[in-house]
């Protein structure tokens, strides 16, 4: 697998997030080498605490594959996952995580917590990279613009 290539496209969703005043996060989702869940931030464009990449990236990949199990997928997301998007991922199925950047105030792949490690019926394996500088450069630059 090409885990750039695959950054890099979550990479130009959280841009997406950005241009439309979201914290840009990006999330897609991949099946035997082909992205069949794309997401992005979109909680100010909805008006929707539950729209993250992750979730938004989910439930692209179970509309594609007509089924809620996401087995044999890997998910790559700019930012370490929240709790909410943690959540979603175990229930999901979700086989592999990627994320770019550790999230010191919600991450939940060690950050805050490693909800992965807790005794749920499904442990993904979690990654972190590639492309972390990349990934910490989106972010920095949105909350620069904020300030």
């Amino acid at each position: 697998m090409d885990h750039e290539a695959y950054m890099s496209q979550a990479l130009e969703l959280a841009r997406e997030a950005a241009a439309g005043g979201d914290v840009p996060v990006g999330c897609v989702i991949v099946r035997d080498g082909e992205v069949i869940g794309r997401g992005r931030n979109r909680r100010e464009e909805r008006g929707d605490a539950t729209a993250h990449a992750e979730v938004e990236a989910i439930r692209d990949a179970c509309a594609r594959l007509g089924g809620w199990r996401l087995h044999r997928c890997v998910l790559y997301v700019t930012l370490e996952p929240c709790p909410m998007c943690a959540g979603a991922i175990v229930n999901a199925r979700v086989e592999e995580i990627r994320y770019g950047v550790k999230d010191d105030k919600a991450g939940c792949c060690g950050s805050v917590l490693n909800l992965f490690e807790e005794r749920f019926n499904h442990r993904p394996r979690v990654y972190q990279g590639p492309l972390k500088r990349e990934c910490e450069a989106v972010l920095q630059e949105f909350f620069q613009k904020l300030r």
